[in-house]
């Protein structure tokens, strides 16, 4: 009998509509939004950027090292961060040059190192190398690469050519990409899930604008660092100032 109830109950589940067991985001014009400011500040040791030998494909790789600073400091700024709120239901609409994203592995090097794009979109991993890639990007589920994280694209390309995928995270912000042929190839990819969201500019600073007034969760995104979060309320037509600092 109570093998007979959970059956019932899973199938139940199972037959709501799409929309009453995850909505999704829903656009519209805000009229009376307010704005979201602040600073990534970092306090901690500036580390030196991580060296990586180029040990094989040289006359496409190049020779030597290979420099990655991936905790990069400006002024006491953490740069290559991204500022975004939780779980917001609906709102203003993504803006334009967020949706599919490019990859382009170029001289044994993924380019741009961190971007942007929309959750469910196209990616496309364009090789220009005449080199075996073989492009691995993985979900991570806390956010940093230290934590955990899973597999959502593991394609070699032997050729020069272009491999498309659609990126959908469920848990994780963002996502690490490698690759398995030659492990001094790293990048970073953000993925949102609204378009309530801001990439940290070179003075350190952040706006999210157009912001339905209420009471949310903003995170702060880095690749390789413990996320932060915190709470703000935002007025209509009001600012608000949420300032993170990374150690």
């Amino acid at each position: 009998m109570k093998k007979l109830l959970l059956a019932l109950s899973i199938a139940s589940v199972c037959a709501l509509p799409l929309n009453s067991q995850a909505a999704a985001y829903k656009e519209g014009a805000v009229s009376d939004g307010g704005t979201i400011t602040g600073s990534i500040n970092f306090t901690g040791k500036d580390q030196a950027p991580k060296v990586y030998g180029i040990s094989k494909d040289n006359d496409v790789c190049g020779t030597g090292e290979r420099e990655i600073d991936y905790v990069r400091v400006v002024d006491g700024h953490l740069m290559d961060t991204v500022v975004y709120l939780e779980k917001i239901k609906e709102g203003k609409a993504f803006p334009a040059e967020v949706g599919d994203a490019t990859i382009d592995q170029e001289g044994c090097e993924f380019k741009p190192f961190m971007q942007v794009m929309k959750n469910d979109s196209n990616l496309a991993a364009v090789s220009k190398d005449p080199v075996l890639h073989n492009i691995h990007t993985y979900e991570l589920i806390r956010g940093d690469a230290k934590g955990p994280k899973k597999t959502l694209i593991n394609v070699s390309q032997p050729d020069p050519g272009t491999v498309n995928s659609t990126i959908k995270v469920k848990k994780g912000p963002a996502m690490k990409v490698e690759c398995d042929a030659h492990d001094f190839m790293h990048g970073f990819v953000f993925i949102a899930k609204n378009p309530y969201f801001a990439q940290v500019g070179e003075d350190g600073t952040f706006s999210i604008a157009d912001v339905p007034p209420g009471d949310y969760t903003i995170k702060a995104w880095h690749g390789m660092l413990k996320n932060q979060k915190a709470k703000v309320k935002v007025e209509a037509g009001g600012t608000a100032t949420v300032d993170f600092t990374f150690k």
